[in-house]
This record gives C-alpha cells, structure tokens and sequence, in this order.
C-alpha cells in the first residue's frame, strides 16, 4: 500500500478507519452466564488486519448472538470487551435477524443478484426489517465516528447505509464496496425497492465492485433508474463527484503459498496421502449454497465415469461443503437433494475398496485446507454465479509445486484474473467432463507453466494491495472534492458578489435557460418557466440598473411566448436570433436553409431506429433529442449520427454539436460568445454576472474579464470561476439579488 499524506511513514497522525459490515471481526458466544470472544471466520476479518501499520481501525457489525441471548450483564461484559479490541456491536433480537438477514438479504437480495429470480421472495415485511437494520448501523457508526475518519461499508446487507450516514455527516468520506455480483439491470429491475437501493449506494464517495462487468452493470441501473449518466465511471449525484471502480479482491497470498512448510499442515498432508493412495485427486470445495453449481459438477463428475470407466477406482472427488444458513429451507433442501446424488454416484460406480466421491460437510481447519490444496490434482470450482471465488486464488497460491490444474466457471469474478485455468460453463455439463479429462492429463510442463502466471499474478496484487488501491482511491477522489470545491460559490464569495451588486451602478446579468433557470425534462415544451421563476425575473428586470438578458438554445418563438412579457433581453438559438430589450427579433447571420434539406432526412432516419427520439427544427438548426431513449441505446445512436452526419456536412458552412442528451446540427460562427459581445460592447459595466451549466456557455464565459462573476452549475470543470451545485442554488442567488435591487416606483 502506497504512502498516504497521513501516514506514519509520513510524519503524520495515524488516521482513524471504521470498517462497518454485517459481522464484526470478533464473534461473541455465550457460556455460562458469561460470554467468550473467538475471532471471525472469512477474509475480510483477516485480511484488513494488514492496514493496522496505516490506521487505527473501529470495526462496527452484528456479533454474531442475538439480544435476547444476553443478560443485561452479559451484554454489559460483551461490549465492554469488545471496545478494548476497538469493536462496537449492533445488535439484533431473533425476529429482526429472521427478517433482516434470512429475509432480505438471504431470500431477496441473494438470489437475485446472483441470477436466481425464481428463489427471490419479494416481501414488505422483510424490506421493513432491512430498512431498520440499516438504520440501527447508522445509529452505532454517528456514536463512533469522529471528523476526519473515513468509513468503509461492506457487502449487500448494509446498501442502504452510505446514504443514511451521507444525511446525517454530509461531508463524511465514504466507501462503500459489494462483495457479491451487482446484477444486469433487467433483473435488478425486478426489484420494488430499486429506487431506495440506488439511493442509498449514491451516499458513497467510492463505490467500489470486485469486476468491471458488475461496473458496468451498476452504471447501466442508475441511468436508467435515476437518470444519473457517467464520464469514464465519474457522475454527479447532487453536489458530489461519484467514483465508481473494480478492485479485484485478492489474498493474503504469503499465508498460503508457504503454509505448507508448516508441519502441522505437513502431518495433515501425510495422513490424507496414506488414505488415498496413489489415486488422481479431484477437489470441490464450497458453502452449501445453490448459487456454487455443487449438484451440476457433481452430475458432470457422474457423467465422467460413466464417459471414462478407464478413471474407475484410479480418482477420487473430494467434496467438501461448509454448512450454509442452515435455518433457511432452500438449503435444507439442497442439502438433501446433494447427500441423495452422492449416494447414487457412490452406489453406482464405487466398488469394494474404492468410494467416488468423498463427501464431507463440515468446516475444517487452515491446515486440513492447505494439506487438501496440495494433495489436489485438480480444483474444480464451478459456481452457476459468484462474486469472485476467492478458494480458487487459494488453491493456486497453495500448489507451491506447481503440480495442480484449476478447473474455474466463466461465472466467478476470478475468471477475469485467472486466465490460465481451465474456463468452462458451469452448465454445460459436457464441457466440464472434457476439461476434467484434459486436466487429468496435462503434461506437468504445462501444469507449472500455468500456476507460475497465475500465482505471479496474484502474488502482486493480493489482499492488502486490494484494500490499499480502494482507500487510496477514496484519498485520491477526495482531493478532486477538495479542488473542485475551491471553485464553489462559498458563502464569503456569495457574500462579496451580493455587496459587488449592491455597490454597481450599471449591471450586466447573462442566464443561460434550460439546466440554469429550470431543470431538464423528457420533452423540451414541458420547461416552461414557474410563477416563482418568472417573478423573480421581472424584479430583476425592473431595476434601473440592470441589464438582464435570457441567452438560451431555444428557438424565438417559444422564448417569446415564455418570457416576452419581460423587460428583458432574449437570445435564441445559441446566438443566431437576438431581440433587445423593447425590440424585434433580429437574425445575426443570413438564414440559410438550403442544408437542412441534406440533413433532415438522416435525422429523421435515426428517430425511426430510436424509440423515444425526435427532431426538433429551429430556425438555424436541427435538433435530435435522445432523452427519452433507453440511455445505452442512445450513446450509440449519438455517436452513428454524428459520424453520418459529419460525413454529410463537409461541404456545408454548418458543424455538429453534442449536448446533454442532443445532437445539434447549425450554422458555425453562431455561438453564445458573440452573442454576449453585442452588449460587453455597448457600454462599461461595473458588474457582470454569466451563469450555463453546459458546453455552450463556455463560449460566453470565455469572453468574459476576470473581474466578471461567471458560475457554472454542476461540479465539472468549466472556464467559468466559480461553480453552484444546481438550479436551485442558481434560483436562489437570483432572489437574494432580486430582493437587493433598486426597483423603480
């Protein structure tokens, strides 16, 4: 892990970190009438150890025992030891747990996210239980945090979390990272409480997911649920710049490739050998879950011999499954339906001497694990779905000799990294049998050949560099926050542009219209200026000092009906149509519109292939609009259009112009830049006030002195000085300067 400014290799305070998740590291059990400590099983527990050097970490989770287990003294005991590892617990009675985590998160979000809608139970009882969760985490974390601490979340029971802090600590630094797959949006669709899990991931700074396909999924949900578009996995929620990333998690690779010197793991080792013999190892280990793809491997291994009875009595399947949500009836299920496979299989192909398949279902020890890698020929790991599959980076860590042949489903993040093993569709059962045939038969060349990649690989990017990459990503996205807020419109500029105008005798006030003074819609008549809008407006345009002028994309005609009524100056079509103040409308170019006979019919061939789109004509251009049109399709439809039209054009005095969800096709030379010379160059002004939220304000900031107060609404870079977060800051500082205007009697 790269050095931050704050830590200690630096000179630096150690600074604080509040790891939330469903479970604490520490899991508390009662005995007696007293309580015992035992640290977490799982990864994560173990490996964010690896950040004590950087930071103080607090870890916040359910311990693992519900409320009503513990005496109030007990209770007392517990989280009093478990402050002194620097724990706070959440706890949770059985009927909340039954809702929130067997409910919600085991019966809904499990299996829908991991491609099982027909599992998925959709229940408002359990999304009460889940919502109250939350909000029990929110309670303990405002009790722990302190300013300047950074907080991680953790994982798909704690969704709603990031937003529920984000309300109560609006300039907390938050993390929040998915652990499992995030799901195409066509099943996350399926969801009634979509909204609200959208919501609540957007309260994180960094959000962070183990593939770029999860990526990549989760940004195609929250445009099409909330309409919140990216540049190069960047957006704007509200006032906040988003980042959202993979980080791939890894392992602690050195625990395992040199577990096995150890001579309990060696002890082990040599007794499981004795046992088997000279036999051919084939190794599956999982939970008992229906998301691991246990009974399809199982069946294609009952299909490999009976394909390949020459393998009778010369391998052995080692299936080990970790007890699963035992209280959950879909894995007492399966469970069953397993134990059942294994017999028939053992039945039918066993012989005196000679047991298929070895079934075990238990937890074992690390160095029962280590010993079961390296006694491994193959490691079939085939779940229908899973995040990352982190015993497949394991077993490759673990086969020091390079002897052993991974058998990876195309399903599991790890997939993506472990290139080398041998990729196979988990259903398709005849392509496993060939695989396994192929792995039992690989030259050893081979075999080393390909763990050496792999475990390079995963020995450089393991588990601290994993949690080092997304905190330092957090750090780093901070800092663009930190940028980009010095540009903001903070109160003691606010305030001194307030006096500058109070002060000024003659003013010149610029205001872009659509994303400016109102916000976006689907279709573009629905933007018509409010009562509260257009009273403001007219104050302003009632002082005897100003100068107001409205400088849109809009045609004449529809500024006309909106706010002809004003005293004011309108510019239409970016700059093509200028009527001042008390005048008619006047073209600033000759109108041309021999072109748009070449162009219409091209656009009017892509609203025919995007449902949602239209055309809009104005007097010097062509408009195709794409809000209304599913936001994937509409990117590529942009990008096909404008290089159609570009290849139309070249010959033409026009040029093609992409906007927030537009293609725009007009004369070159028109632009707010000249439009906004017309009155720099009528008289002196003492103060100038220009506000746009897009591309082509920039023209108009462009021209601009530096002693002009030019804002740009919305956090991207921009020409203009300062930047506000939204329409409604920009409506805002109009009535407070409404309110300071000498109105003539």
């Amino acid at each position: 892990m790269k050095n931050n400014q704050d830590t200690p290799e630096n000179g630096g305070s150690m600074s604080r970190l509040l790891i939330v998740s469903n479970r604490l590291s520490v899991s508390v059990a009662k005995r007696g009438g007293g309580v015992i400590f035992r640290p977490s099983t799982g990864g994560l527990a173990t490996g964010l150890a690896s950040l004590a050097k950087f930071y103080e970490r607090l870890w916040i989770g359910w311990p693992g025992i519900s409320s009503e287990k513990l005496s109030p003294a007990a209770r007392d005991q517990a989280c009093r030891r478990l402050a002194e590892q620097n724990c706070y617990p959440v706890f949770f009675s059985d009927k909340e747990i039954d809702a929130y985590y067997d409910g919600f998160c085991n019966k809904t979000i499990w299996p829908l996210f991991h491609y099982f809608p027909l599992r998925t139970r959709y229940e408002d009882r359990y999304w009460r239980a889940y919502e109250q969760a939350n909000e029990a985490f929110c309670e303990v974390v405002l009790q722990a945090t302190q300013p300047g601490d950074r907080i991680w979340i953790h994982d798909y029971q704690l969704m709603l979390l990031p937003q529920l802090i984000r309300r109560k600590l609006p300039t907390a630094q938050i993390g929040f990272f998915l652990h499992i797959p995030f799901p195409s949006f066509e099943l996350f669709r399926l969801l009634p409480w979509r909204n609200e899990l959208i919501d609540g991931i957007l309260g994180a700074d960094l959000i962070g997911f183990h593939t770029y396909d999860y990526v990549r999924h989760f940004l195609s949900s929250i445009c099409r649920i909330a309409g919140i578009e990216h540049t190069l996995g960047r957006l704007t929620v509200g006032n906040r710049l988003v980042k959202v990333d993979a980080f791939p998690m890894g392992i602690d690779y050195q625990k395992y490739s040199q577990a096995v010197q150890k001579p309990e793991v060696q002890k082990e080792l040599s007794t499981l050998r004795d046992q088997v013999g000279d036999r051919k190892i084939i190794l599956s280990i999982d939970r008992l879950d229906y998301s691991k793809g246990i009974i399809q491997r199982l069946e294609a291994f009952d299909l490999f011999l009976s394909q390949n009875p020459q393998y009778k009595g010369k391998v052995t399947l080692i299936l080990l499954a970790v007890p699963s949500r035992t209280n959950v009836e879909d894995y007492r299920t399966l469970r069953r339906r397993l134990e059942s496979l294994v017999g028939r299989v053992n039945g039918e192909h066993g012989s005196l001497g000679w047991v298929p398949v070895w079934y075990l279902y238990r937890e074992v020890s690390f160095e029962r694990l280590v010993a079961l890698y390296n006694l491994a020929d193959v490691a079939l790991l085939t779940p229908l779905r899973d995040g990352m599959n982190l015993i497949s980076k394991e077993f490759v860590a673990a086969k020091a000799d390079g002897r052993g042949v991974l058998i990876l489903s195309e399903m599991a993040g790890a997939a993506s990294e472990l290139g080398e093993a041998m990729i196979v569709n988990a259903h398709h059962k005849g392509g496993i049998v060939k695989a396994i045939k192929e792995a039992l038969e690989m030259s050893s060349d081979e075999r080393a050949h390909r763990n050496k990649l792999m475990q390079k690989r995963l020995s450089r990017y393991d588990f601290s560099r994993w949690a080092g990459d997304f905190l330092n990503s957090l750090t780093d996205l901070e800092h663009i926050q930190q940028g980009l807020s010095v540009r903001k419109l903070a109160e003691s500029s606010r305030a001194k542009l307030l006096d500058s105008y109070r002060a000024s005798h003659k003013r010149l006030l610029l205001l872009d219209y659509d994303g400016t003074l109102v916000g976006f819609v689907g279709r573009p008549e629905r933007a018509k200026p409010d009562e509260e809008l257009l009273a403001t407006l007219r104050t302003l345009a009632e002082g005897s000092a100003n100068e107001l002028v409205v400088i849109s994309g809009r045609g004449k005609n529809i500024l006309s009906e909106w706010l002809g009524n004003l005293k004011i100056s309108l510019v239409a079509e970016h700059g093509a149509w200028i009527r001042e103040k008390g005048q008619d409308w006047l073209a600033t170019e000759p109108l041309r519109t021999d072109w748009k006979d070449v162009i219409r019919p091209i656009l009017e061939l892509y609203v025919d292939r995007t449902p949602g789109s239209f055309v809009e004509e104005k007097d010097f251009s062509l408009v195709w609009h794409c809000r209304r049109t599913a936001p994937e399709l509409a990117s590529v439809r942009t990008q096909e259009l404008r290089d159609a039209v570009l290849n139309l054009i070249e010959n033409l005095d026009v040029g093609v112009f992409e906007g927030s969800d537009i293609l725009e096709v007009k004369a070159v030379g028109i632009n707010k830049g000249r439009a906004t010379e017309t009155w720099l160059s009528k008289q002196k002004w003492d103060f100038i006030l220009a506000v746009g939220d897009d591309y082509t304000d920039e023209d108009m900031f462009a021209v601009l002195t530096g002693q002009a107060y030019s804002i740009k609404v919305g956090p991207s870079i921009s020409s203009a000085r300062f930047n506000v977060d939204s329409v409604a800051d920009v409506r805002l500082l109009l009535k407070d300067l409404a309110r300071s205007s000498d109105v003539k009697r």
